[in-house]
């Protein structure tokens, strides 16, 4: 087996297009109906199509997983809700955690 993407639920697809290609320059591959596929492998899910294949209510900032990128962010979002501002590990790395529109954890950190 490979993987093959990543897929986050969102609640407005065309936002969530905006702001990971604003933020990250990631393009789209693939428009489906509530489906989207981006460069490096994120796929974007309506909240409701994911809701109804589970059958469970989905829980946005559950923090169980994030999406890590090597990038600089700019300033586009002023209202991003901060998990923790720019910070340094021990062992030289800087990061940034925030959450997407949808609640989605993403972290941002310099190369290693």
């Amino acid at each position: 087996m490979r993987l093959r993407n990543i897929l986050i639920v969102v609640e407005d697809i065309e936002k969530s297009k905006k702001f990971y290609h604003d933020l990250f320059g990631l393009d789209v591959i693939l428009d489906n109906e509530g489906n989207v596929i981006l460069t490096e492998g994120l796929v974007l899910q309506e909240k409701t199509i994911w809701k109804n294949f589970l059958e469970r209510d989905i829980i946005s900032e559950s923090n169980s997983c994030e999406l890590y990128f090597e990038e600089k962010l700019d300033k586009l979002y002023p209202d991003i809700k901060f998990v923790n501002r720019l910070m340094t590990h021990s062992w030289g790395q800087k990061i940034v955690r925030f959450y997407d529109l949808d609640g989605n954890l993403i972290e941002v950190g310099t190369p290693m």
